[in-house]
């Protein structure tokens, strides 16, 4: 019988009993085992690129508690990619602006997109069980265009046996147990994920003595749409820190530091977190609304990745091969990249487009992003909660100091929120053959801009794409057998020029299918796009 770890917030996937339970193992390109945001997207992105994705997951649906809730920019492009953004950003809380507090004054406040142009904002604040839902939503209309993707709830793995040319997974169901086969297993199954432990691998870094209550709390409030932190709170209780967030249906995303020699069960009895939320709602609105306490839990900031994140045919993606604290929202949001970034490298790897070596890519670009997050996570977690007088005396310099200068401000760590990371200098990056901004430079994701009636982005999806910015590039069908599309822009708009051009006339660039750039150029040379394909093909350039 497959335990219940968690109570089900939202059923996606109930339980129906299928023909391969009584059936020899049937082999499958690729099982998914998770049915998160992460290991969701990952299956819905290769089901539209129409590679067959086998979901198993041990429940029917999405976890109780809001847990993730900030969705960055990026995480948003990609669910458009895939047919769920526009739902996210409708049911979502909008938001570009956080301000910083220290005690009862306010530091400074900042826009994390202050210009135009783009299609989504820098943030919403979305519920994780409502994320998921859209993300089956976008599935079962897949499912019904023909995209070979099934998601079979119920489904525990509970062994996993590695070959050289397949994966072998015992599942149990409540019907009893059966075999999967897979020509590559995709773990995304938490940060507590079975599978890793299942195969001896290490999941190293670092644990901070901290403790932080999250309340999301149901009311009536005049708060605005805004992220708002405080350093030494004017409340009571609240310790070093505190956090507040607006989500969708009147919940307020609460979080207070605890500090960490404290009993939990004593810090989660629902009076005691009611006198924090009292003291902290009448230092802001003079009084105490009305409120219900819809989700408690206390988490401990963890920053650790596996080393390696590809084990032969086994490889991990989300919280299952790297962790990070939640201030910053770096973890979701990283995942849904990993996601990306391996959906299109499987797709390519089994249609034998490209070598199974392009899979070591993907281990090696994420792990590089993953050290960026954790860095950044580090950091964050070393400011809001010192452990020294030397480092708090520090810190509250740099806070007085923030608070009557800007140049201090950059020095001001609240959690540095999740941006997509550049692969700069890393194996599929090509040339930088152009004098261009370096926000579009090789590595780096494509940046939005308006085009005609829509957005840049929508154009670029469907594989590698030859862009032409400021002038027209010749019509290429495939490159060595490989797919290309080429998108020509010969008047950008003032915000595709600045982006993409600078003070360059026109500018050529061949883009991933994840929409990181491979390499661009000043001029169109057949040869300089070939090289820069088999690079970001994984393979050696002739």
């Amino acid at each position: 019988m497959v335990a219940v770890r968690y109570e089900t917030a939202i059923e996606l996937y109930p339980y129906t009993q299928v023909p391969a339970q009584t059936m020899a193992p049937v082999r499958h390109p690729v099982v998914i085992v998770g049915g998160g945001p992460v290991g969701l997207a990952l299956a819905l992105d290769l089901g539209l690129k129409g590679t067959p994705a086998l979901v198993l997951d041990d429940h029917e649906g999405a976890g109780l508690g809001s847990k993730a809730i900030c969705f960055s920019k990026r995480t948003l492009d990609i669910a458009d990619r895939m047919g769920a953004g526009r739902a996210m950003v409708d049911k979502g809380v909008v938001w570009n602006v956080g301000k910083v507090f220290h005690g009862e004054g306010k530091l400074f406040e900042f826009n994390l997109l202050p210009e135009s142009g783009h299609r989504n904002p820098a943030f919403i604040n979305l519920q994780q069980p409502y994320f998921e839902r859209f993300l089956v939503d976008a599935i079962r209309a897949a499912q019904e265009r023909g995209a070979p993707i099934e998601i079979r709830g119920r489904n525990r793995a509970t062994a996993v046996m590695a070959h050289a040319d397949h994966v072998t997974l015992d599942v149990d169901t409540p019907d009893g147990p059966y075999q999967v086969e897979a020509h590559y297993l995709i773990a995304c199954d938490g940060a507590r994920s079975p599978i890793r432990d299942a195969m001896g691998l290490s999941f190293d870094g670092r644990v901070f003595e901290d403790n932080f209550l999250i309340a999301d709390v149901k009311m009536e409030a005049d708060f605005p749409t805004e992220r708002w932190f405080w350093f030494e709170p004017p409340f009571g209780g609240a310790g070093q820190s505190a956090l507040l967030h607006k989500q969708p249906d009147n919940i307020w995303r609460i979080d207070f530091q605890l500090g960490w020699d404290i009993d939990r069960a004593k810090e989660l009895d629902p009076d005691r977190i009611r006198t924090r939320v009292d003291a902290m709602l009448a230092t802001q609105t003079g009084t105490t609304p009305e409120y219900e306490l819809e989700w408690t839990s206390i988490y401990t900031f963890q920053c650790r990745r596996m080393e390696q994140f590809r084990k032969g045919r086994v490889i991990f993606a989300g919280d299952a091969a790297h962790q990070v604290s939640p201030f910053g929202a770096r973890g979701a949001n990283s995942g849904l990249q990993d996601a990306e970034n391996l959906a299109w490298k499987l797709d390519y790897v089994l249609r034998g487009i490209a070598p199974d070596g392009l899979l070591d890519s993907y281990a090696a670009e994420r792990e590089f992003a993953a050290d960026e997050n954790i860095l950044n996570s580090t950091r964050a977690t070393d400011f809001m909660t010192p452990k020294s007088d030397i480092s708090r005396t520090f810190r509250n310099a740099v806070l007085n100091l923030a608070g009557l200068h800007a140049f201090a401000r950059p020095l001001v760590n609240s959690g540095r929120l999740s941006v997509p990371c550049v692969y700069d200098g890393l194996s599929l990056t090509g040339e930088d053959g152009l004098d261009g901004p370096s926000v579009s430079r090789p590595g780096a994701t494509c940046p939005d801009a308006p085009l005609g009636d829509g957005y840049l982005l929508a154009d670029l999806d469907g594989g590698f794409v030859l862009l032409a910015v400021g002038g027209a590039a010749p019509q290429v069908d495939e490159i060595s057998g490989v797919p290309l599309r080429t998108v020509s822009i010969p008047e950008p708009s003032d915000e595709l020029r600045a982006r993409y051009l600078g003070d360059a006339p026109v500018g050529f660039y061949l883009i991933r299918p994840d929409q990181h750039v491979v390499a661009r150029w000043a001029r169109y040379d057949p040869d300089d796009v070939a090289r820069a394909m088999s690079r970001a093909l994984g393979e050696e350039p002739t």
